[in-house]
């Protein structure tokens, strides 16, 4: 197990949004390699893309609101050996053009890079419609697809320098709110690898996106009750590094997965599939509960929808119970 320390003033946080991460990612993945293209549609700048058309302009591919014909051009460009950055809000990104993603993009197994903005309920004012709460779900069940859900805009920007780097789709989870900077320039990014950023022995949260700060004020509020909780930062939901998060659940015998999507088939489901298989342990899912978002302040919404740090800390407890 990989364990960094984060060494946090979790009072004194900076905070910025995952979506100017992405943006910046994109801009220096693409100085880096000239057959990046950035493909937009009809909301450049709310995902940060004008960044990259900006800089690069013979490089940028404005579609408009076609969400479907993006993805067969996306298509067509990774075919003509380029690597095509399709950004836009994920309940359009993921849902609106699911049958192009699974039968052309992934099917094939061709190199499209997907952004998927508005990510969670902390989207606010926008409300259900444009709050994505189910794309890791129907991301994740799609062979050959992978789907990272980075925790801070840090870590946004190196995830999407990464998956720049990896043949194949792959799906970059990102918010629209500022959040709390948990990561540094000189904190590992690997894809694939889960990192524990806080050791503890009596339950492990397995969390990823903001949820990984939440667990760590959770870890923090737990630890002056005598409660000794490790938190492992799970930015790879697919694929699931089985090894880190294996050894998490038989060192602490008590797991608590923490997301900012539903319940129901998100990351959580994936790792309690894998431990239900390779080492079951008592386990409670802190996400969505089967229900859409509402509009609102998104701090507001957290706590509403039961996605802040004293959920998850109600969760730990209940885990230990159940395992003593």
């Amino acid at each position: 197990m990989r364990i960094v320390d984060l060494n946090l003033d979790l009072n004194n946080i900076k905070m910025k949004p995952t979506r100017d991460g992405y943006g910046e990612g994109l801009v220096a993945a693409a100085e880096k390699n000239p057959d990046i293209i950035a493909l937009g549609a009809d909301i450049t700048a709310s995902v940060r893309v004008d960044w990259f058309r900006d800089r690069f302009p013979e490089r940028f591919i404005g579609i408009g609101i076609a969400e479907q014909n993006q993805m067969g051009i996306a298509a067509g460009l990774s075919l003509a050996g380029k690597i095509p950055f399709v950004t836009n809000y994920g309940v359009f990104l993921a849902g609106r053009s699911w049958d192009q993603i699974r039968t052309t993009v992934c099917y094939a197994n061709l190199n499209v890079k997907l952004g998927g903005a508005h990510g969670g309920i902390s989207v606010g004012p926008d409300g259900a419609t444009h709050q994505a709460l189910e794309e890791i779900s129907i991301m994740r069940c799609l062979p050959n697809m992978r789907v990272i859900v980075p925790a801070d805009s840090i870590e946004t920007r190196k995830a999407a320098m990464a998956a720049a780097e990896i043949y194949g789709p792959v799906y970059i989870r990102f918010g629209r709110e500022k959040v709390p900077c948990i990561t540094s320039e000189d904190t590992p990014f690997e894809f694939g690898k889960a990192y524990c950023v806080r050791e503890g022995t009596d339950a492990a949260i397995i969390a990823c996106g903001v949820m990984v700060y939440e667990s760590l004020v959770a870890a923090e509020a737990l630890a002056k009750e005598g409660i000794s909780v490790m938190v492992i930062n799970n930015h790879t939901v697919k694929p699931l590094d089985a090894e880190t998060l294996i050894e998490a659940a038989e060192k602490t015998g008590a797991v608590v997965t923490a997301e900012e999507h539903q319940a129901a088939g998100g990351m959580g489901s994936a790792v309690l599939e894998m431990l239900a298989q390779n080492c079951p342990v008592p386990a409670k899912m802190i996400g969505v509960m089967d229900r859409f978002g509402e509009s609102g302040d998104p701090g507001v919404l957290m706590k509403e929808f039961g996605l802040v740090s004293s959920n998850i800390a109600a969760a730990v407890k209940e885990v230990i119970k159940m395992k003593k």
